[in-house]
């Protein structure tokens, strides 16, 4: 462009040369799997791609490599659940539909018929409810268990976003991140919660998820009862006082080494 031409024009036109490649490259892949497979690039995405990755995930060992990942990825302080989830995510929304659609048709929701227990209400009521790691239980021990100041004072911080499904301050302020006294527990609870829910599920003990999905944010107990009714409520709160247990023993060895070096700084 000629000198006088303002920076921000000047941006516009040149983004019309990388606009204008995609728009004639998906113009001719579009036209050329139409006349060549007589089929969508959408139909074709999907029969290739999304329904066999539904197939190989829609099992307990794809709940369980799926929570693994958000946490050992949390675990070094990246954002597992947005990493992982961008990957799971339409699949398992997909997942959702599907459901909903079996029950529309007026056929009973079961797997016989087509219907997925790995789905997207699964992880968000199970395994990332109060948060990556399902720390409810161990914001508990540090608001009224903790000899340790520091532990305190984060569980005081933590557990009004923990109350609905914001853990960061927990991550990066006990810390859980980076911290190899805690990342057995925090692997474990929601991996273990996943596994035992799919198996319920499978089981014919807890009813499987319909479409009905609540924001991310909803509180637990609450968003058991909204999303799949008392049974799935009970089992979530079953599921919060569980994970007390299992961080207990860590956490607890973690207050005791941290109140001890408090006391000695005291001194």
């Amino acid at each position: 462009m000629p000198a006088g031409v303002p920076q921000g024009v000047a941006n516009a036109f040149t983004a019309l040369i990388p606009a204008a490649a995609i728009i004639v490259g998906w113009t001719a892949i579009i036209y050329i799997v139409d006349i060549t497979m007589h089929t969508t690039v959408m139909q074709w995405v999907y029969a290739m791609i999304q329904a066999p990755l539904q197939g190989l995930t829609d099992n307990l060992g794809g709940v369980i490599a799926h929570q693994f990942l958000v946490t050992f990825l949390w675990w070094f302080g990246i954002h597992g659940a947005t990493i992982v989830g961008g990957v799971m995510g339409g699949i398992l929304t997909a997942n959702v539909s599907d459901n909903q659609a079996i029950l529309d048709s007026g056929r009973e929701l079961t797997v016989a018929n087509g219907g997925h227990i790995f789905t997207s209400q699964l992880i968000d009521q199970f395994c990332t409810v109060t948060g990556s790691g399902l720390t409810l239980g161990l914001v508990v021990y540090l608001c009224f268990f903790a000899k340790s100041e520091q532990l305190r004072s984060i569980g005081k911080l933590g557990i009004g976003p923990g109350l609905f499904n914001i853990n960061e301050p927990i991550l990066f302020g006990t810390p859980i991140v980076l911290n190899p006294m805690l990342a057995v527990p925090f692997i474990l609870t929601p991996v273990l919660s996943g596994a035992l829910t799919y198996l319920l599920i499978q089981w014919g003990i807890l009813p499987m998820f319909t479409g009905v999905v609540v924001p991310w944010t909803t509180p637990p107990i609450i968003s058991g009862l909204l999303v799949n009714g008392w049974k799935t409520m009970v089992w979530q709160a079953i599921v919060i006082v569980g994970s007390f247990f299992i961080y207990f023993p860590f956490i607890k060895m973690y207050d005791n080494q941290l109140y001890k070096e408090e006391q000695e700084a005291a001194e």
